[in-house]
């Protein structure tokens, strides 16, 4: 068995170290080029995004240019002067134009093809039919009809169908005295009107089939004209029995889903429609129609409810009624047969809920604490993100965490009412102490902070500083009817009411 020296050891392992540092510089070389090559790649992409917003002349390659080529895409720099061509496989001229023309709308266009690297430029002649057939495929439809999609803005829209944004921003502009853009929902429609040559004649907006606005060119600025139908009202009645909930018995009498909402609105401080409506629970309405004329004198044609003159809920046990009274000639609210306001100073629910999982006790055992106290409270369980609402106007006190509620948002009311939100998971944006918040505005989101087992909100309300019960706490937001205006609103009230009254319970409307 050979035993090595020491000197041998040594040139061994010094010979062994030498390996593992070339070993080293090669993988940092490797490293250092791939990022060289990122960068490099990276520049071209730049170069390739800043100049494809530009007009740039389609010119013949010269001999003495440099070629760098990529997957799809070749870099060509022209030395004098400095321009570059951009040239994409399948090879075709595109200039700057043409090149915003393809990204606003992509079209099948003929074009001219391009030698590869090292073949002889493209001759005037096919450069200048290929940028002429381009110019015909670019051409826009004269006349386009669509609608805003969930979350477009009317920029978004237009940009949709390749009108620049300056002319774009030209109507909006034009647009904004007479109707307000942020009234634009999904589902309005529009139409977009061009000549021959592409350019833009003139743009409408239709809110609804009762309102239009149209932007012409003219003298080269913009005019903009509103239009609103005159609109046929006439009474109706409708009736039922509900089966599953309020909207699907209105829908299935025939009716739209926004009379139901109206309707919900009304008793929305007495009635929880989201969980509170049972099977067999009735509803009567007394309402308009509203229709308009038909072209050339075809009848009426029927554009959806109005006002609800007259609304009955029997529910529960119990029943509710409104009816619609203007205490000055276009003023008007709903009021209860007494005169009372219907509008309460508390909404019935913080949240659209799915159930109620603990309600005002003295005495509920605590899921976390293990241990019997107080819950003077609603506890509304929700899916985490289920919008929050404030249930009466009022200042907010705090919007913070604070120990077992966790995120909670405190509203101070009149009369010495104060309203709790705990559990939150988020607060609404731009939400601060001391801003005063509307009637159902949002203020927070369900979640599940602080002392909670699952995402809900434990809704709370003190009256001086001294809790109460939530859902029997119920305060009118205004005085009732008093006066000299107290028997014509009876007279009005009573003829109304009757005409609540069918003989059965089915959709009954003289109006058709």
């Amino acid at each position: 068995m050979d035993v090595w020296s020491d000197d041998v050891l040594k040139d061994v392992l010094e010979e062994i170290l030498c390996e593992t540092r070339r070993r080293r510089s090669h993988r940092r070389w490797l490293r250092l080029a791939s990022v060289a090559t990122a960068l490099v790649a990276g520049i071209g992409l730049a170069l390739f995004v800043a100049r494809s917003g530009q007009e740039v002349p389609a010119q013949p390659a010269l001999a003495s240019s440099a070629a760098v080529a990529a997957p799809g895409i070749a870099f060509r720099w022209e030395p004098e002067p400095p321009a570059m061509t951009l040239v994409s496989t399948p090879s075709s001229v595109v200039s700057g134009a043409g090149f915003d023309a393809l990204l606003a709308a992509p079209r099948a266009a003929s074009a001219a093809s391009l030698p590869g690297p090292g073949a002889t430029a493209t001759t005037g002649a096919t450069s200048a039919s290929s940028s002429e057939d381009q110019e015909v495929a670019a051409t826009p439809a004269p006349l386009v009809e669509d609608e805003i999609r969930s979350g477009d803005t009317l920029l978004a829209a237009l940009a949709r169908h390749g009108v620049a944004a300056s002319t774009a921003f030209a109507i909006a502009r034009e647009l904004e005295p007479h109707f307000d853009l942020r009234r634009s929902r999904p589902g309005h429609r529009y139409r977009i009107e061009r000549n021959e040559q592409g350019a833009l004649l003139g743009f409408r907006y239709d809110v609804s089939d009762l309102e239009h606005y149209q932007v012409t060119s003219q003298d080269g600025g913009w005019v903009t004209k509103a239009a609103k139908r005159g609109v046929i009202r006439q009474q109706a009645r409708l009736a039922g029995v509900v089966a599953t909930t309020l909207y699907d018995a209105i829908g299935d009498l025939g009716e739209r889903p926004e009379l139901a909402a109206d309707f919900a609105n009304i008793f929305a401080w007495d009635v929880d429609f989201a969980k509170g409506v049972r099977a067999g629970d009735e509803f009567h309405l007394l309402y308009e129609r509203n229709h308009v004329a038909r072209p050339g004198g075809g009848g009426l044609r029927y554009v959806g409810p109005g006002r609800i003159l007259a609304a009955r809920y029997q529910g529960g046990g119990r029943t509710y009624e409104a009816i619609y009274y203007e205490t000055e000639p276009g003023l008007g609210n709903y009021y209860r047969s007494d005169g009372t306001p219907v509008q309460q100073g508390f909404l019935a629910a913080p949240v659209r809920y799915t159930r109620i999982s603990s309600s005002f006790t003295n005495a509920r055992f605590h899921p976390i604490l293990r241990r019997t106290r107080p819950h003077p409270g609603i506890d509304y369980a929700a899916p985490v993100g289920t919008p929050v609402w404030a249930v009466a106007a009022g200042r907010v006190t705090h919007a913070s965490w604070q120990g077992g509620y966790g995120r909670l948002v405190k509203i101070r009311h009149a009369d010495g009412y104060e309203s709790f939100y705990a559990h939150l998971s988020g607060f609404a944006k731009g939400l601060k102490v001391g801003q005063n918040v509307g009637q159902k505005e949002v203020i927070g989101y369900v979640g599940s902070s602080g002392l909670s087992t699952g995402p809900h909100v434990c809704f709370r309300i003190t009256k001086d500083g001294g809790f109460v019960n939530p859902a029997s706490t119920r305060i009118p937001s205004g005085g009732r009817i008093t006066g000299r205006q107290r028997q014509d609103f009876e007279t009005i009230r009573d003829a109304r009411l009757a005409q609540l009254v069918p003989a059965t319970l089915v959709a009954v409307d003289e109006a058709m």
